[in-house]
């Protein structure tokens, strides 16, 4: 009733909060961006594939923001990240290998 007798039947409608400003910079979420889409260095990073808390622990060191592992989630969902990945790959594996113990069917 206070909001109507202030604002009319506009005063009625919903207000939602915009949430919290995240605590990384514009600058700070293109680099993490870029990092994400490039990927670990096995030899620096110890990693294969990022992982949430790996991306986590990444974000602490570089930019020295803490977050829980849920909110990296949904940062990089905000960033255009999906949570599927492709599987990752052995780095001593050899493609000619694999091609040749492939199994094929034969035409009927």
């Amino acid at each position: 009733m206070h909001r109507f007798n202030e604002r009319g039947p506009d005063g009625l409608k919903d207000t939602w909060s915009k949430g919290n400003p995240s605590r990384l910079s514009v600058d700070q979420q293109r680099n993490l961006a870029q990092l994400v889409e490039t990927g670990p260095d096995r030899a620096v990073d110890g990693v294969v594939r990022w992982r949430r808390v790996d991306l986590q622990r990444v974000i602490k060191e570089r930019f020295g923001v803490t977050y829980h592992e849920r909110t990296v989630g949904k940062l990089l969902k905000g960033l255009g990240f999906s949570h599927i990945s492709a599987r990752p790959c052995h780095p001593g594996q050899d493609e000619r290998t694999i091609t040749t113990f492939k199994k094929t069917s034969q035409r009927r």
